[in-house]
Protein backbone atom coordinates (compact mmCIF):
# COMPACT_ATOMS: atom_id res chain seq x y z
CA UNK A 1 0.00 0.00 0.00
CA UNK A 2 1.36 3.11 -0.70
CA UNK A 3 1.69 6.08 1.54
CA UNK A 4 -0.77 9.00 0.06
CA UNK A 5 -0.32 10.68 2.72
CA UNK A 6 3.58 10.86 2.11
CA UNK A 7 2.20 11.41 -1.85
CA UNK A 8 0.61 14.41 -0.81
CA UNK A 9 3.21 16.53 1.33
CA UNK A 10 5.50 16.03 -1.75
CA UNK A 11 3.09 18.05 -3.97
CA UNK A 12 1.46 15.14 -5.13
CA UNK A 13 4.78 13.60 -7.20
CA UNK A 14 4.32 10.37 -9.07
CA UNK A 15 6.19 7.81 -6.66
CA UNK A 16 8.79 5.47 -8.51
CA UNK A 17 8.66 2.58 -7.40
CA UNK A 18 5.59 1.38 -8.59
CA UNK A 19 4.30 1.27 -12.57
CA UNK A 20 1.54 4.46 -12.60
CA UNK A 21 -0.84 1.75 -13.75
CA UNK A 22 -1.06 0.10 -10.79
CA UNK A 23 -0.87 3.49 -8.41
CA UNK A 24 -4.32 4.40 -10.80
CA UNK A 25 -5.58 1.29 -9.88
CA UNK A 26 -5.06 1.36 -6.19
CA UNK A 27 -6.16 4.84 -6.27
CA UNK A 28 -9.35 4.02 -7.83
CA UNK A 29 -10.23 1.34 -5.53
CA UNK A 30 -9.43 4.33 -2.52
CA UNK A 31 -12.51 5.89 -4.14
CA UNK A 32 -14.55 3.46 -3.00
CA UNK A 33 -13.44 3.61 0.80
CA UNK A 34 -16.27 4.54 3.27
CA UNK A 35 -13.53 6.32 5.41
CA UNK A 36 -13.66 9.92 4.41
CA UNK A 37 -9.90 10.31 5.30
CA UNK A 38 -9.26 7.78 2.64
CA UNK A 39 -11.24 8.29 -0.22
CA UNK A 40 -11.49 12.30 0.32
CA UNK A 41 -8.16 13.24 1.29
CA UNK A 42 -6.15 10.24 -0.08
CA UNK A 43 -7.48 8.92 -3.06
CA UNK A 44 -9.67 12.01 -4.93
CA UNK A 45 -7.22 14.11 -4.15
CA UNK A 46 -4.30 12.58 -5.58
CA UNK A 47 -6.25 11.06 -8.46
CA UNK A 48 -7.37 14.77 -9.32
CA UNK A 49 -4.70 16.63 -9.14
CA UNK A 50 -2.72 13.86 -11.34
CA UNK A 51 -4.86 14.27 -14.07
CA UNK A 52 -5.35 18.10 -13.79
CA UNK A 53 -1.39 17.56 -14.25
CA UNK A 54 -1.72 15.61 -17.29
CA UNK A 55 0.49 12.37 -15.27
CA UNK A 56 -2.26 9.78 -16.78
CA UNK A 57 -2.13 8.67 -20.87
CA UNK A 58 -5.18 9.12 -22.88
CA UNK A 59 -5.55 5.86 -23.03
CA UNK A 60 -5.31 5.73 -19.04
CA UNK A 61 -7.92 8.25 -18.88
CA UNK A 62 -10.35 6.65 -20.70
CA UNK A 63 -9.59 3.46 -18.60
CA UNK A 64 -10.52 5.14 -15.53
CA UNK A 65 -13.68 6.68 -17.17
CA UNK A 66 -14.99 3.31 -17.91
CA UNK A 67 -14.37 2.33 -14.61
CA UNK A 68 -15.93 5.47 -13.25
CA UNK A 69 -19.28 5.08 -15.66
CA UNK A 70 -19.47 1.40 -14.03
CA UNK A 71 -19.54 2.67 -10.66
CA UNK A 72 -22.75 4.52 -11.09
CA UNK A 73 -24.17 1.33 -10.12
CA UNK A 74 -22.23 0.29 -7.08
CA UNK A 75 -24.35 -0.60 -4.28
CA UNK A 76 -21.91 1.90 -2.29
CA UNK A 77 -23.33 5.20 -2.04
CA UNK A 78 -19.85 7.12 -1.49
CA UNK A 79 -18.69 4.88 -4.67
CA UNK A 80 -21.37 5.95 -6.74
CA UNK A 81 -21.46 9.97 -5.82
CA UNK A 82 -17.73 9.92 -6.35
CA UNK A 83 -17.70 8.63 -9.40
CA UNK A 84 -18.79 11.99 -11.54
CA UNK A 85 -16.40 13.88 -9.80
CA UNK A 86 -13.20 11.53 -11.28
CA UNK A 87 -15.31 11.97 -14.68
CA UNK A 88 -15.34 15.60 -14.68
CA UNK A 89 -11.32 15.62 -14.06
CA UNK A 90 -11.12 13.68 -16.88
CA UNK A 91 -13.52 15.49 -19.49
CA UNK A 92 -12.34 18.83 -18.36
CA UNK A 93 -8.75 17.38 -18.93
CA UNK A 94 -9.94 16.83 -22.53
CA UNK A 95 -10.87 12.87 -22.78
CA UNK A 96 -14.66 12.24 -23.50
CA UNK A 97 -16.85 9.39 -24.73
CA UNK A 98 -20.28 9.56 -25.67
CA UNK A 99 -20.87 6.28 -24.02
CA UNK A 100 -20.36 8.11 -20.41
CA UNK A 101 -23.14 10.02 -20.84
CA UNK A 102 -26.45 8.54 -21.01
CA UNK A 103 -25.17 6.05 -17.84
CA UNK A 104 -25.10 9.21 -16.08
CA UNK A 105 -28.08 10.63 -17.05
CA UNK A 106 -29.53 7.45 -15.61
CA UNK A 107 -27.86 7.73 -12.83
CA UNK A 108 -28.27 11.13 -11.28
CA UNK A 109 -32.13 11.08 -12.20
CA UNK A 110 -32.67 7.92 -10.21
CA UNK A 111 -30.21 8.54 -7.43
CA UNK A 112 -32.29 8.30 -4.22
CA UNK A 113 -29.37 8.73 -1.50
CA UNK A 114 -29.18 12.94 -1.48
CA UNK A 115 -27.39 13.14 1.66
CA UNK A 116 -25.04 16.18 1.32
CA UNK A 117 -23.19 15.02 4.62
CA UNK A 118 -23.08 12.04 6.77
CA UNK A 119 -21.40 11.99 9.98
CA UNK A 120 -19.57 8.25 9.16
CA UNK A 121 -19.32 8.83 5.23
CA UNK A 122 -18.63 12.36 5.16
CA UNK A 123 -19.54 14.34 2.07
CA UNK A 124 -21.41 12.25 -0.52
CA UNK A 125 -22.76 14.89 -1.99
CA UNK A 126 -25.06 13.29 -4.60
CA UNK A 127 -26.79 16.45 -6.26
CA UNK A 128 -23.59 18.98 -5.95
CA UNK A 129 -20.65 15.81 -7.86
CA UNK A 130 -23.40 14.98 -10.05
CA UNK A 131 -24.20 19.02 -11.00
CA UNK A 132 -20.13 19.31 -11.79
CA UNK A 133 -20.30 16.74 -14.08
CA UNK A 134 -23.17 18.06 -15.48
CA UNK A 135 -22.12 22.05 -15.89
CA UNK A 136 -19.34 20.69 -17.73
CA UNK A 137 -20.99 18.09 -20.26
CA UNK A 138 -22.91 21.45 -20.57
CA UNK A 139 -20.19 23.17 -22.18
CA UNK A 140 -18.68 19.93 -24.15
CA UNK A 141 -19.35 20.28 -27.90
CA UNK A 142 -19.84 16.73 -28.66
CA UNK A 143 -23.04 17.02 -25.73
CA UNK A 144 -26.24 18.77 -26.79
CA UNK A 145 -27.05 21.58 -23.98
CA UNK A 146 -30.63 21.29 -24.22
CA UNK A 147 -29.70 17.66 -22.81
CA UNK A 148 -28.17 18.82 -19.85
CA UNK A 149 -30.83 21.40 -19.03
CA UNK A 150 -33.26 19.13 -19.04
CA UNK A 151 -31.58 16.76 -17.23
CA UNK A 152 -31.04 19.13 -14.40
CA UNK A 153 -34.53 20.16 -14.32
CA UNK A 154 -35.51 15.98 -14.32
CA UNK A 155 -33.55 15.71 -11.24
CA UNK A 156 -34.60 18.47 -9.53
CA UNK A 157 -38.15 17.44 -10.25
CA UNK A 158 -37.75 14.02 -8.99
CA UNK A 159 -39.54 13.01 -6.25
CA UNK A 160 -37.37 12.78 -2.47
CA UNK A 161 -37.98 13.25 0.93
CA UNK A 162 -34.47 15.42 0.99
CA UNK A 163 -34.25 19.20 1.07
CA UNK A 164 -31.39 20.09 -0.28
CA UNK A 165 -28.31 21.80 1.73
CA UNK A 166 -24.71 23.01 1.93
CA UNK A 167 -25.09 24.54 -1.14
CA UNK A 168 -26.15 21.79 -3.23
CA UNK A 169 -28.84 24.07 -5.19
CA UNK A 170 -26.25 26.30 -6.01
CA UNK A 171 -23.92 24.09 -7.66
CA UNK A 172 -26.68 22.64 -9.97
CA UNK A 173 -27.97 26.39 -10.41
CA UNK A 174 -24.21 27.55 -11.58
CA UNK A 175 -24.40 24.38 -13.95
CA UNK A 176 -27.14 24.94 -15.68
CA UNK A 177 -26.36 28.58 -15.31
CA UNK A 178 -22.83 27.55 -16.92
CA UNK A 179 -25.19 25.56 -20.21
CA UNK A 180 -27.12 28.42 -20.81
CA UNK A 181 -24.08 30.57 -21.98
CA UNK A 182 -23.62 27.72 -24.87
CA UNK A 183 -23.76 29.42 -28.40
CA UNK A 184 -25.32 26.78 -30.33
CA UNK A 185 -28.44 26.89 -27.70
CA UNK A 186 -31.84 27.71 -29.60
CA UNK A 187 -33.69 30.38 -28.28
CA UNK A 188 -36.53 27.72 -27.97
CA UNK A 189 -34.05 25.30 -26.27
CA UNK A 190 -32.85 28.40 -23.66
CA UNK A 191 -36.17 28.34 -22.18
CA UNK A 192 -38.48 25.27 -22.46
CA UNK A 193 -36.57 22.68 -20.57
CA UNK A 194 -38.62 25.30 -18.09
CA UNK A 195 -41.78 24.09 -18.95
CA UNK A 196 -42.07 21.19 -16.59
CA UNK A 197 -41.74 23.03 -13.70
CA UNK A 198 -44.27 25.25 -15.10
CA UNK A 199 -46.90 22.42 -15.28
CA UNK A 200 -45.59 21.06 -11.90
CA UNK A 201 -46.49 24.59 -9.86
CA UNK A 202 -49.52 25.17 -12.17
CA UNK A 203 -51.42 23.37 -9.29
CA UNK A 204 -49.82 24.28 -5.93
CA UNK A 205 -50.72 22.07 -2.80
CA UNK A 206 -52.40 23.57 -0.06
CA UNK A 207 -51.14 20.77 2.63
CA UNK A 208 -46.81 22.42 1.34
CA UNK A 209 -44.28 22.22 -1.32
CA UNK A 210 -43.10 18.93 -1.72
CA UNK A 211 -38.77 18.89 -0.93
CA UNK A 212 -38.41 18.42 -4.75
CA UNK A 213 -40.39 21.50 -5.96
CA UNK A 214 -38.53 23.79 -2.56
CA UNK A 215 -34.94 22.56 -4.45
CA UNK A 216 -36.30 23.39 -7.74
CA UNK A 217 -37.03 26.81 -6.44
CA UNK A 218 -34.23 27.60 -4.60
CA UNK A 219 -31.87 26.59 -7.26
CA UNK A 220 -33.77 28.87 -9.59
CA UNK A 221 -33.09 31.91 -7.78
CA UNK A 222 -29.51 30.75 -7.95
CA UNK A 223 -29.48 30.49 -12.27
CA UNK A 224 -31.69 33.78 -12.34
CA UNK A 225 -28.77 35.59 -10.61
CA UNK A 226 -25.91 34.15 -12.24
CA UNK A 227 -27.21 34.87 -15.59
CA UNK A 228 -28.59 38.29 -14.49
CA UNK A 229 -24.84 39.08 -13.20
CA UNK A 230 -22.91 36.86 -15.66
CA UNK A 231 -21.04 33.66 -15.20
CA UNK A 232 -17.81 32.95 -14.61
CA UNK A 233 -16.59 29.63 -16.49
CA UNK A 234 -14.24 27.52 -15.51
CA UNK A 235 -11.09 29.55 -16.14
CA UNK A 236 -12.09 32.97 -15.14
CA UNK A 237 -14.07 34.43 -17.65
CA UNK A 238 -16.88 35.82 -17.27
CA UNK A 239 -19.87 35.57 -19.91
CA UNK A 240 -23.52 36.31 -20.85
CA UNK A 241 -25.67 33.60 -21.76
CA UNK A 242 -26.98 35.23 -25.27
CA UNK A 243 -30.86 34.75 -24.46
CA UNK A 244 -30.29 35.76 -20.61
CA UNK A 245 -33.01 38.09 -20.95
CA UNK A 246 -35.31 35.65 -22.57
CA UNK A 247 -34.45 32.92 -19.39
CA UNK A 248 -34.74 35.31 -16.83
CA UNK A 249 -38.09 36.10 -18.49
CA UNK A 250 -38.99 32.57 -18.00
CA UNK A 251 -37.73 32.08 -14.79
CA UNK A 252 -39.42 34.91 -13.40
CA UNK A 253 -42.92 33.39 -14.37
CA UNK A 254 -42.04 30.26 -12.99
CA UNK A 255 -41.13 31.76 -9.55
CA UNK A 256 -44.24 34.15 -9.93
CA UNK A 257 -46.27 31.36 -9.26
CA UNK A 258 -44.98 30.52 -5.72
CA UNK A 259 -43.50 33.35 -4.58
CA UNK A 260 -45.64 36.69 -6.02
CA UNK A 261 -44.04 38.94 -3.75
CA UNK A 262 -40.35 38.11 -4.27
CA UNK A 263 -40.95 39.43 -8.07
Amino acid sequence: MTDWDRVRADDYAVPTDRPLTELVAELSGLLRSPDPAVRDTQAYAVLATWIGRGVLSTDQLTGLGDEMVSRFGDPEIQARTFAPLILDSIVSAGVFEPTWVPPFERWYVAEEDLRGYDGKLGWLHAVAHGADLLGTLGLHPAVEPVQMLRLGIGRLLTPTPYVLRDLEDDRLGYALAVTLTRDDLSETDAVEWLDPVVRVLATPPADGFAPEVSNTIRTLRATYLLIDHGVRLPGGTLTRAPYGDLVKAKVADVLRVVTPYYL
